[in-house]
């Protein structure tokens, strides 16, 4: 695709760019991941850096806050050309970043780990507790975050901690601040007041780089957007030129429509999976069915109980009672292994604590758990194991140096693809999504739902649980509602809308009319 530029889009220079990379690359055992990169960034405003996960964008952050050098081209900060010797040295002039995979200490305080690494001194050496905090409650205060110094970052909330990681980056400050998915683990309320202290910092003349795969956000608070793909620039544009479709085309290399398509998809009568008032400490009892080639999507807020139910039905946790069947079969839900012989396979919430196997080569994950590769009397080779996983490699569309390349070099999304190809390779009945596209960009987003249209359509029964409500209602052929641990409400046709779905998830759908009219 031509890249195609507002005459705007390209109006910062080096007399306004804090920083700029200028033609850079890198490669990685002889990889290229960034090909003639350039993009500069400037005061006051919010630069979003978007692309398919593998596209180059946290190699580039690398680059531009001294982790990496680049292998050819220019770092120039205030329009002269600079060679930072560590990510300390960008940090001193005024570039820093705060990653998608918090750093923070647990066992330490508030304030020690605001000021860790510059820890504020006595005579004699000793730390000077009382500047530490005053020190940190100045860089809560940027934030707008009331927390108390001396908590234990270990009893803060996830939103409250990305909250302490900016205050210690604001704490050097710093001109330009990169923050690399920051909303990806906060709930709406917190993603949503972490985007208003973003405008205020802008505000406030810092300049920004802000990594998202959200489109809302993006929305919300995008001056331009710099796209990546395949290493290189494939467009930027300025907010008068920005829109979605434009963004995504870049993104992806092709026009991506209708993402929620059900194609041929058409579920039958059969039942294949059947729960009957299956219940533990964490879930009350709960009974549903999912017909062969149908996807059921199950909604509610945080701590509603899905996940708590489905780990249940697979058999990563013992329930206190209830059955499940699979075509008619009763299925031993005491162990995975049970579970998942009789058909049953899920993809877990967290693929880097539950999933993969991050030193291991994409080969191995995906045949993990199945008999691919494998010759008579168990006999197995890493030749064996790369030629039974190309396919379904190739079927998710995985970006990787080779099938021996370790897991653990992948993007998010390219891992979270891998553990969707061993869920293809177990050839379930019934399949189990949980949270399948967290932390995705669209490409990735576009083929995990064709995938699921796909299985679908060959009759396995789909369990799909979702945050997004716009995926849960575009993909499903019903939606459950849970709330309080139960399943609350079941929903079709007209009525899956997601003001039905916030009335059931609320409780507000069975309050008293006077209540819910205030």
């Amino acid at each position: 695709m031509a890249v195609n530029h507002d005459t705007a889009d390209t109006a910062d220079t080096a007399d306004d760019a804090v920083v700029r990379l200028d033609e850079v690359t890198k490669s990685f055992a002889g990889n290229p991941v960034l090909r003639g990169v350039s993009l500069g960034l400037t005061p006051g405003e919010v630069h979003v850096l978007a692309g398919e996960n593998g596209a180059g964008k946290s190699t580039l952050i690398k680059v531009l806050t001294g982790i990496h050098a680049p292998d050819s081209g220019r770092v120039l900060v205030d329009g002269a050309p600079v060679t930072f010797a560590g990510p300390g040295d960008a940090r001193q002039r005024g570039l820093t970043v705060v990653h998608q995979e918090l750093s923070l200490v647990p066992e330490l305080t508030v304030a020690e780990n605001i000021v860790l690494g510059r820890e504020p001194r006595r005579r004699g050496g000793r730390f000077d507790r009382g500047q530490a905090r005053a020190r940190a409650a100045d860089a809560l205060a940027r934030v707008g975050a009331s927390l108390d110094p001396d908590a234990r970052v270990a009893e803060l909330g996830t939103g409250q901690q990305q909250l302490v990681e900016i205050a210690r980056a604001l704490a050097d400050r710093p001109r330009v601040l990169v923050l690399d998915e920051p909303t990806a683990a906060l709930s709406d309320e917190e993603a949503k007041a972490l985007l208003g202290i973003v405008e205020e910092l802008r505000d406030a003349g810092l300049g920004l780089l802000y990594i998202s795969h959200r489109m809302a956000e993006i929305d919300r608070i995008a001056d331009r957007v710099t796209v990546l793909r395949d290493g290189r620039v494939a467009d930027t544009m300025s907010r008068t030129g920005m829109s979605e479709d434009r963004i995504v085309t870049s993104m992806v290399g092709r026009p991506v429509a209708n993402l929620y398509q059900h194609g041929e998809r058409r579920p039958s009568a059969q039942v294949r999976l059947r729960v009957e008032r299956i219940r533990s400490r964490d879930v009350r009892e709960c009974s549903f069915e999912v017909r062969a080639g149908e996807v059921v999507g199950f909604a509610g807020i945080v701590g509603a109980g899905r996940s708590e139910l489905c780990r249940l039905i697979a058999g990563f946790d013992r329930s206190d009672g209830g059955v499940v069947t699979v075509d008619g079969r009763p299925v031993d839900t005491a162990r995975p292994a049970s579970a998942a012989s009789a058909g049953i396979v899920m993809l877990p919430e967290s693929r880097k604590s539950q999933g993969l196997f991050p030193a291991m080569s994409v080969a191995d994950n995906v045949c993990t758990g199945t008999r691919l590769g494998r010759r008579p009397l168990g006999r197995t080779s890493a030749g064996a194991r790369r030629s039974a996983a190309r396919s379904y490699a190739d079927r998710m569309r995985i970006k990787a140096a080779g099938l021996d390349q370790r897991v653990a070099e992948l993007s998010g999304g390219n891992q979270q693809k891998v553990l969707l190809a061993r869920c293809l390779a177990r050839r379930p009945a019934v399949l189990i999504l949980d949270e399948p596209t967290r932390g995705v960009d669209i490409g990735a987003k576009a083929d995990i739902y064709a995938l699921v249209n796909e299985v679908a359509a060959r009759g396995v029964a789909v369990v799909l649980i979702s945050s997004e409500l716009p995926e849960v209602l575009g993909l499903a052929d019903r939606v459950l509602v849970m709330s309080g641990r139960s399943i609350v409400a079941e929903l079709s046709g007209a009525a899956m809308t997601e003001e039905e779905v916030i009335r059931h998830a609320t409780g507000s759908a069975n309050a008293p009319a006077e209540l819910t009219q205030r």
